[in-house]
């Protein structure tokens, strides 16, 4: 269409004389940019008039194909398309299992089968978990298992994450009576499958307040939702972290949005807080379910807001992705302003100052955003980014699955 920046799926058939027999090569790919195709097209015109030998553009196609993700898969229109980064995971991945691989304890918790319910069984409460926890890990192993977070993550996702898993020591000197699955050892890594570039795997890093997920399909195509962040207490009030607020700007962007509306607006963008007890899990009415359905949106939506407003709103949408890492996250952003910022809904509940109970939710068509302030005086936050297709890569592995051959 005009004004996109995309290519067309391709298909080529290219022959190469060499040693008095044609050889074949049968390039099936959507390339993930110009340069490369570009670099292709005059590879083989440089064969075509003598100025390259027939084995070495051989050897470069083949070479290429490995690298930049070539598939004879049709690709998935609403994925996350990275072989550079899916390839870099499975290398993350595998040095995690490797660093595991003599200690028998930690590998039998590391890796299950990427088909296992589990891991679709997400969670962000203090429970008991699936997987080896930071307190079963020698130091060096530490470090390989935080790096499968830190792939995951942007740099602000990667500091807000940290500080919240952190928090567990502040939680355990406070506490009358401490839950030892909140402290800052009780996270969670976990293997589905095998980690590579040519089948489906995943990873996932979990504990209290935290549950990262991520799946890879085929070497290329990546899911990053569900993706919760929770935080308490919100704002410290006291000791030497006094005025820390990790979720600051999820909190006060969605509060300066409510804030803005006019009292017209505020008949469609304001309702009633869900009911803790009957209406949600921990605050949020998506919880912690395996799979979310598109629900009529509740709200204002974006095209009856001001300019000025919609650019709010799209600054916090951008603020719950941009805790994924960034090349992810601008694919996902991009996804998302295609569907149309217009159809994007926004809905808030309770008070308005600081320290009033509040909630609110952002729906667009492929995407949904919960956050929830309502517990511990309003000073105990959670909030979940989910892709109503995507979650756990279920709609990718399907076309993957219909496609493969």
């Amino acid at each position: 269409m005009p004004g996109e920046n995309r290519l067309l799926p391709m298909t080529a058939v290219i022959m190469i004389p060499w040693n008095d027999q044609l050889q074949f090569y049968i390039m099936m790919k959507t390339p993930t940019n110009k340069k490369s195709l570009a670099l292709k097209m005059i590879l083989v015109l440089a064969m075509i008039l003598g100025c390259v030998p027939p084995f070495a553009v051989a050897d470069e196609l083949e070479k290429s194909s490995k690298d930049s993700g070539t598939s004879t898969i049709e690709p998935h229109p609403n994925a996350i398309d990275s072989p550079k980064i899916a390839k870099e995971l499975t290398e993350t991945a595998l040095r995690f299992l490797s660093g595991i691989d003599k200690d028998a304890k930690a590998k039998v918790k590391g890796q299950l089968l990427f088909q296992d319910a589990e891991r679709g069984n997400f969670h962000f409460f203090p429970i008991p978990r699936r997987g080896v926890p930071l307190k079963d890990l020698g130091v060096g192993k530490r470090h390989l298992a935080i790096a499968l977070l830190n792939g995951a993550l942007s740099h602000v996702g990667n500091q807000k994450a940290l500080t919240i898993m952190s928090l567990g020591d502040y939680l355990r000197e406070t506490d009358e009576d401490p839950n030892e699955y909140r402290d800052s050892d009780q996270y969670y890594f976990l293997i589905f499958g095998n980690p590579s570039t040519e089948e489906a795997w995943g990873y996932r890093v979990e504990g209290f307040h935290l549950s990262i997920n991520m799946t890879i399909i085929d070497g290329r195509w990546i899911s990053v939702t569900p993706s919760f962040f929770g935080v308490i207490p919100a704002i410290i009030a006291d000791g030497p972290r006094k005025g820390m607020q990790v979720l600051k700007q999820e909190t006060e962007l969605g509060r300066a949005l409510a804030s803005s509306l006019t009292d017209k607006q505020r008949k469609n963008g304001f309702g009633e807080i869900p009911d803790f007890e009957t209406e949600t899990v921990g605050g949020l009415t998506t919880g912690n379910r395996r799979r979310i359905k598109r629900a009529e949106p509740r709200g204002l939506a974006a095209s009856r807001m001001s300019l000025k407003q919609r650019e709010v709103l799209m600054t916090l949408v951008r603020e719950h992705v941009g805790r994924i890492r960034k090349e992810l996250a601008d694919q996902d952003l991009a996804r998302i302003e295609q569907a149309g910022v217009e159809k994007i809904h926004f809905f808030w509940a309770g008070g308005l100052k600081s320290g009033e109970p509040h909630y609110y939710m952002i729906q667009g068509p492929n995407f949904l955003i919960e956050y929830d302030n309502t517990q511990d005086d309003a000073n105990h936050v959670h909030c979940v980014y989910r892709d109503f297709d995507n979650d756990f890569g279920d709609t990718i592995i399907e076309h993957y699955h219909k496609n493969h051959r």
